[in-house]
């Protein structure tokens, strides 16, 4: 961006009342040209309530957010007469989505640009949904350690996504003591090619912190903004037009302001309340003792209990197996569930096998797919398993197979998929319908549809596969057990050097 950025958060400031929401753009539009040197965004949130809040809560006004976003509900055409009247004084338009529905209506809307609350910032599967926009993307850090800040902006940096990450502290306001506005200049520091911005919660009259973290380096600004009247009063971290003219203004002066570099634990409130914004995980069928839990068996919905799994949870290196029976339209617990992550494992094996490859001399296109097989669990991949690299899957595929030293692929057969072995160096033993072949560098072997194989190798090897297309439900194991294992494979889509 060019200018500096100051993003105005409606949030539910329009108080589910249109015009009180048309007012109050109108009203903070005065700022678009009193000060030129500043861009100037407006921001809306997106909730698909119908789904986002779960079916045993609707309509339950005891819990405070429930009742929050239930009475300032929004029709869609409200909110896209907000968006018209955003667009003509002069604002970019900027959203931020609670659910994957509402990043559809985002790009239906045409919002120039989406927002990550930091209660979403490693909600997984709200984020692959997020990464598909073409959109520039403002992500909010609360409660954030740093390896999950680096995993977030891996995961868009790797997509080429530009991406603004947000100092923030989630506390409404936020104490001087936790403003931490040192953090900006941590994070120009670990992420030098990342804008970085600051968003705002501290008391509505502070008008040092803005100009302090400009000093900093901070180029994106978010602050929630209210129109208090007879009938809607502000809440105690929004600015009203007098008092975000004074923060616009403002010469920052404190070092108080400033924290320390290093990154800080989140807080207990900071916690709880980032904890109380997450969608939790509920069963959608009755799930058994010792099952593993699927996506299938789950939905991602508002409001989380205590003890929830919640979608930041959700990824592919955690497995949660049922340690009791869960019924349907309960949440699921943690107590409720044995929770194994495969992260370290995985990304061991990966960095085996590029020790493997270098040896082998073997040149691997950059950009390849990556997928670890673990017939039997990461806790055996090294006795039994397989990684397998994809560089082409058309009408014809090749493939490169790694077997690490002492490792073996199970038995199996394909009905569609014919496939040609060429080793490539290191060497193996393949058994085809039980009659073993000892391969060596440079033997070509040819496994027709049906022919049952498995392999070994003593001290790893390296094969090249060339094959008709792989289709994923074509790979048929003769151990059952395997077949019944649907989390048997980790896919990594950048892993060379990762």
């Amino acid at each position: 961006m060019e200018k500096t950025m100051i993003v105005f958060e409606m949030a539910n400031n329009h108080m589910g009342d249109v015009s009180h929401g048309v007012k109050l753009v109108n009203e903070f539009s005065q700022f678009v040209d009193e000060f030129d040197s500043f861009e100037f965004g407006f921001k809306l949130q997106y909730r698909n309530l119908d789904t986002f809040i779960h079916s045993s809560v609707k309509g339950d006004m005891s819990i405070k957010y429930v009742k929050r976003f239930e009475e300032t509900r929004l029709k869609e055409e409200d909110f896209i007469f907000l968006l018209k009247t955003m667009e003509t004084c002069g604002f970019k338009r900027i959203c931020t989505p609670f659910d994957e529905d509402s990043v559809d209506t985002i790009e239906k809307h045409g919002i120039e640009i989406i927002k990550i609350a930091s209660c979403s910032f490693t909600d997984w599967p709200l984020l692959e949904r997020i990464v598909c926009t073409n959109k520039p993307v403002i992500a909010s850090t609360a409660g954030a350690s740093l390896e999950e800040i680096d995993r977030v902006v891996s995961f868009f940096s790797h997509r080429k996504k530009l991406l603004t990450i947000m100092q923030c502290t989630a506390e409404y306001p936020t104490p001087d003591e936790n403003l931490r506005l040192a953090q900006i200049r941590s994070l120009q520091a670990r992420y030098p090619e990342i804008q970085i911005g600051y968003s705002t919660h501290e008391n509505p009259d502070r008008i040092e912190p803005g100009m302090l973290a400009f000093a900093m380096g901070a180029r994106v600004f978010e602050k929630h903004v209210a129109l208090p009247n007879e009938t809607y009063k502000a809440n105690a971290y929004s600015v009203n037009p007098n008092q975000t003219r004074d923060w616009l203004n403002a010469i920052s002066r404190a070092q108080l302001f400033s924290g320390t570099l290093e990154r800080q634990e989140a807080t207990g409130q900071e916690r709880k309340s980032l904890q109380s914004l997450r969608r939790g995980v509920y069963a959608i069928r009755e799930i058994a003792p010792g099952k593993t839990i699927t996506k299938d068996d789950i939905e991602f919905a508002f409001p989380p209990v205590e003890g929830q799994i919640t979608a930041n949870d959700w990824s592919k290196y955690n497995q949660f197996k049922a340690n009791k029976n869960i019924t349907q339209e309960s949440p699921v617990l943690f107590t409720d569930t044995e929770v194994t992550n495969s992260r370290q494992q995985v990304l061991d094996a990966v960095r085996k096998v590029e020790k493997l490859l270098k040896k082998s001399n073997v040149i691997v296109p950059g950009q390849a797919d990556l997928e670890v097989s673990h017939h039997y669990g990461m806790d055996r991949f090294n006795e039994y398993g397989l990684t397998m690299i994809t560089v082409v899957n058309r009408e014809y595929c090749k493939k490169l197979l790694i077997l690490l030293p002492a490792q073996e692929h199970p038995e199996q057969y394909h009905k569609q998929k014919e496939e040609t072995f060429m080793v490539l160096d290191g060497e193996m033993d393949l058994w085809l319908d039980d009659v073993l072949y000892q391969c060596k560098p440079g033997e070509v072997i040819t496994v027709a549809p049906g022919v049952r194989h498995r392999f070994r190798s003593e001290r790893g090897v390296v094969l090249e596969e060339i094959s008709t297309t792989h289709y994923k439900d074509d790979s048929f194991y003769t151990d059952v057990s395997i077949m019944e294992n649907k989390n048997r494979k980790t896919l990594l889509n950048y892993w060379l050097g990762a």
